[in-house]
Parts: structure tokens; C-alpha cells; sequence
């Protein structure tokens, strides 16, 4: 009797969690719509639906009033059953933006709550900064404490999950042994933490450009730092210990030269976009600025055209790397520098890449056009709450 009491649990179990996750997306179904899209019973939907309601996890949004017989009852996820919060921290370097932004959504996606802000990192204990972040986020939205189920940092530099450590880092105080348990801890919640690029990939796959890839390679852009994201079938490949896609690092030298030591970062990171702009009399205080001014004048002005021209042979030499070894169908150029420049700077990286390799990747913008680093927070610590509320309904 108890193996059978088991079975009955465990297959209850599964009907709620089936249903809970097709109210989740897309949501705003009746029983009807729920038994054709579960192929269970009416009578165990009612119940399914009785024990959600009960729960708090779904609630009655109103009524279908077209159709013959009773009205029937439409069904949502409670949007205020769980919320995530999302904390994108940034190296400000020359590109002169926020140093932390961050937003609150709930269970349906929803933002409640977004804010930008500058914060000394010399002066203030990270810890001390992300808890006064997503405080500031909860009293903004009016959400308790307790509802806040995960919390996803996204950092500037490679995460190794095997020893909760972020590295590669030049944040100050970020790097440091230990510092993630201890946000946890202070936070009192579930916490994820992932390279920023990685997070920007998340959001490429789930609102851009690699919506509909089997896979592709995010090149990240950035006003100060480079990056790379590998998707395959919507997997991210992180490597041993998360250091997968610091392709700033990769150096430019031969073994034997006796010259200074050169990597990607050198021939097309933020300082060196302003070392170009300024050779070719290109205004702009950020590497964003004088790409977007290059980008906005005529193809054959000078010497924007130079400019971006040179500009696209240096991207092509990372591009290089990346269609070697990985051959990837898709490639997306993201981050700031790649959203200032548009479709001009991709019709100029595109000539760059076919000059300089013979592979053949096809290459595209991205079309995400808000920050893609705290969006991809937002759907990877949203995935993790509906994830947890699904397993603790199983598990129940």
C-alpha cells in the first residue's frame, strides 16, 4: 500500500507541475485549454487547479463568457507567488556608465523595479553593495523579503562554481575567496552568479537575434572588455572552471618575438577603439561615442570610413579564431560597441571576415537595444525560480 501511496504522490506531483508550467507560458487557460494541453482528465485538472490555487501559485484572472454553457474560469500564474532580482555589475573603465544596475521581476516576467547607480568599490564591501541593491529593489516594488526566491549577479570576469569563485575579475573586492557564500548568506536567498557575456548570450537566445539558432557565438563588444559566449541548442559552454570565452586573453605574439606582449583586448577593446578614433580625427568621449559618430556619417566620408574599415580588420582577427575552432552557423555581434555601429559596422566586419578567412559564418547584430547583460540576469534567475517552484511541487 505504501509503494502504491507513493506512485499516487509522486503521479500528482507531476500533473501539478506539468500544469504549473503551462500556466507560466504562456498562461491565461481554462481547464479546457489545460486537459487538451496535459491530456489529463477533467477531473484531475479541477483538482490540479484546486491544489495550485490553494497554494498560492495560481489564481482565477476571469472568465470565458464565449462559449455555450457556464462561464468558464481562466487560469494564470500568481505573478506575486516569487520574484527574482537581478545585479549586473560592471568594470566602469572608460566607458563612463553605471557601475551597477539592476531590476526585480516577478513570476510572470514581469519588472517591478529598475534602477541604475554609481558605487565606489573601493570604498564599499561588494557584499555590503548587492544587499543594498536588491533592498533598494524590494522597498521600490513593495515585494517582502521572503518572496525574493534567487537572486542572479551577473560579474565582469569567469565564475568557478566547483569553488564559488569569481576570477579573471578587476573589480575590486570581487575576486576575493569566499565573497559569494557570504552574499548569500546576507542575502538570505538562492544566488546565482555568471560571466557577464554569458548572461547577454542568455538574453540573445531568448528575445534576439539567436532565438531561432540550433547555436551560435556571441562576440561581446564592450566599451572596456571583450568576451565570448558559445551556445549550442541553448546549453552555454562555460568550460572547467568558467573561464570559457575570455577571449580578450588571447595573445597576438609569436613566441619568439621580442616585442611587448599583445592580445585581442589591445587591438580592439575600449582603449584601443579611442587610440584609433583619436589617429583619425574621430570625436567622442567613450569608444561607444566615436563608433556610433563613424557609423552616422556617409560610407565614403574620411576618415570615419578609415576608421571604421580598420576598426572591422581588427574585430575580423577575433572573428578568425572564433569560426576556426568552433565553425559556429551563426555569429552575433553584441555589446555596446557593436549596438553604436549597427548594420554599418556589421557590413564592414562582414567584408573584414571574408578577406581574412575562408570559413564562412553568417554574421549578424544583435537587436537587442536595452542592456542585454541585466535582461539575460533577469531570464536566467527566472528560469531558476519557476525551476525551484516546479522541483518543490514534485518533491512535496
Amino acid at each position: 500500500m505504501t509503494r502504491l501511496a507513493g506512485s499516487s504522490k509522486l503521479l500528482r506531483a507531476m500533473n501539478e507541475s506539468a500544469a504549473l508550467a503551462h500556466l507560466l507560458d504562456p498562461g491565461m487557460l481554462t481547464r479546457s485549454d489545460l486537459r487538451k494541453l496535459t491530456a489529463l482528465s477533467t477531473p484531475t485538472i479541477s483538482e490540479v487547479l484546486r491544489r495550485l490555487t490553494d497554494a498560492g501559485l495560481v489564481n482565477v484572472v476571469g472568465h470565458n463568457s464565449g462559449r455555450p454553457g457556464p462561464n468558464a474560469e481562466i487560469y494564470a500564474a500568481n505573478p506575486e507567488a516569487a520574484y527574482t532580482a537581478a545585479v549586473s555589475v560592471r568594470d566602469i573603465g572608460t566607458s563612463g556608465t553605471p557601475s551597477v544596475t539592476a531590476a526585480l521581476c516577478d513570476l510572470t516576467g514581469t519588472v517591478r523595479a529598475r534602477f541604475d547607480s554609481r558605487v565606489d568599490f573601493l570604498a564599499t564591501q561588494p557584499a555590503d553593495a548587492l544587499v543594498d541593491a536588491v533592498a533598494r529593489l524590494r522597498e521600490e516594488a513593495l515585494v517582502p523579503a521572503d518572496r525574493i526566491r534567487h537572486v542572479q549577479l551577473g560579474v565582469p570576469g569567469s565564475y568557478d562554481p566547483r569553488t564559488e569563485t569569481i576570477r579573471h575579475v578587476d573589480v575590486p573586492g570581487f575576486g576575493r575567496a569566499g565573497l559569494v557564500p557570504e552574499i548569500a548568506a546576507a542575502l538570505g536567498t538562492h544566488i546565482g552568479v555568471d560571466n557577464d557575456v554569458n548572461l547577454a548570450a542568455v538574453a540573445e537566445r531568448r528575445r534576439g537575434t539567436g532565438r531561432d539558432a540550433d547555436g551560435f557565438a556571441l562576440l561581446w563588444i564592450g566599451q572596456d572588455g571583450l568576451g565570448l559566449a558559445i551556445d549550442i541548442n541553448g546549453s552555454l559552454i562555460r568550460g572547467a572552471r568558467g573561464g570559457a570565452g575570455e577571449i580578450g586573453y588571447m595573445p597576438l605574439y609569436s613566441p619568439d618575438s621580442t616585442h611587448r606582449k599583445l592580445d585581442l583586448q589591445d587591438l580592439f577593446g575600449g582603449a584601443a577603439i579611442l587610440d584609433l578614433a583619436r589617429d583619425n580625427g574621430i570625436a567622442g568621449e567613450t569608444p561607444a561615442d566615436v563608433v556610433r559618430a563613424a557609423a552616422a556619417l556617409p560610407s565614403a566620408a574620411q576618415p570615419a570610413g578609415e576608421f571604421l574599415t580598420t576598426l572591422a580588420d581588427r574585430i575580423a582577427v577575433g572573428l578568425a579564431a572564433v569560426t576556426a575552432v568552433l565553425d559556429p552557423y551563426l555569429v552575433v555581434l553584441a555589446g555596446p560597441i557593436a549596438q553604436a555601429g549597427g548594420d554599418t559596422l556589421l557590413t564592414a566586419v562582414t567584408a573584414a571576415a571574408r578577406r581574412t578567412a575562408p570559413l564562412e559564418s553568417t554574421i549578424a547584430v544583435t537587436t537587442i537595444d536595452d542592456d542585454a547583460v541585466l535582461l539575460g540576469a533577469l531570464d536566467a534567475g527566472l528560469t531558476a525560480v519557476r525551476e525551484a517552484l516546479i522541483t518543490a511541487i514534485r518533491d512535496s
